[in-house]
C-alpha cells in the first residue's frame, strides 16, 4: 500500500521522555530479538534500510519513530522499539529496557496500536505474554493490537492454519496475520489494517469548491400577436 512507502526517518530517543509529542496516530512495532521486526517493517515501507537490520539481535537501543504520510504531511507515526528477550547485553541493561518499553506501553499518549511480531515456529513466549497483559488495561480503553507471525514461509499451509488458529485464541482479541517478507505473504493485507486503524473514518472528503449561482433559468413570459407586417 502506498502509504506505507511513505515512512521516514523522524527521531531516534533512548528514554520516553525523550520522544517528541504527536498528535496523530502512533503504532509500536514490538517484538522478542530475532522476531523479524525490522525486516517486517522494511518490507511493509518498500525501503530496505529504514529499520536498521543488526547481524546480532537485539543489539539496537533505542526507540526509532518514522512519519508516514502523502505529500509530506504526517497523518501517523510508526515506532520501532528494540527487540527482547535476547540480546547478549547486560542483565542491568535488560531491566533497564523492559522499564522504557513498559513506560512507553503504558504511558504513551499518542499510542494506538500496537504490532507484536512472532516467529509462528516458537508461537507467543513467555515475555511475548507479557507483554499483552501490560497492555490489556489500554486494549479495553480501545488500543488495537496485532500478533504478526512473521517467517510464514518456513510453514506448510497445514502448519500455518493450524498456528493461526492457536494463536488467535491465546491473543485474546487482538488481530492474527501470517505474514513473510520473503514471499510477500499478507504484506497488503497488514498495510490495509493499520491504515484503517490510523484514518477510521477513511479518507477525509475533499473540500467542495464554492457554490457558483447557476443561470438563471429563462422565466417563461406570456405570449403576445406578431407584429403585423407593415
Amino acid at each position: 500500500m502506498g502509504w506505507m512507502h511513505t515512512a521516514r526517518f523522524l527521531t531516534t530517543a533512548a528514554q520516553l521522555h525523550h520522544l517528541p509529542l504527536v498528535d496523530v496516530p502512533e503504532i509500536a512495532f514490538v517484538g522478542r530479538s530475532n522476531a523479524g521486526k525490522s525486516t517486517s517493517i522494511n518490507t511493509l515501507t518498500q525501503q530496505k534500510q529504514l529499520a536498521f537490520a543488526s547481524k546480532k539481535p537485539g543489539r539496537t537501543q533505542h526507540i526509532n519513530l518514522f512519519a508516514l504520510g502523502k505529500q509530506g504531511v504526517t497523518d501517523a507515526v510508526l515506532a520501532d522499539l528494540p527487540g527482547y528477550g535476547y540480546a547478549a547485553v547486560s542483565r542491568s541493561d535488560k531491566e533497564r529496557w523492559q522499564r522504557v518499553m513498559l513506560n512507553y506501553l503504558m504511558q504513551r499518549e499518542s499510542l494506538s496500536a500496537v504490532v507484536l511480531l512472532c516467529d509462528p515456529r516458537l508461537g507467543l513466549t513467555e515475555l511475548d505474554e507479557a507483554l499483552l497483559d501490560a497492555i490489556r488495561p489500554r486494549v479495553e480503553q480501545g488500543l488495537k493490537f496485532l500478533v504478526l507471525l512473521t517467517k510464514a514461509d518456513k510453514l506448510t499451509r497445514s502448519e500455518q492454519a493450524k498456528i493461526l488458529s492457536i494463536t488467535k485464541l491465546n491473543a485474546g482479541g487482538g488481530e492474527v496475520r501470517m505474514f513473510s517478507a520473503l514471499k510477500k505473504q499478507g504484506v497488503d493485507d497488514v498495510a490495509q489494517l493499520l491504515w484503517h486503524w490510523c484514518h477510521p473514518d477513511g479518507l477525509k472528503p475533499a473540500t467542495p469548491a464554492p457554490a457558483t449561482p447557476e443561470a438563471a433559468a429563462p422565466v417563461d413570459t406570456p405570449a403576445t400577436p406578431d407584429t403585423p407586417v407593415q
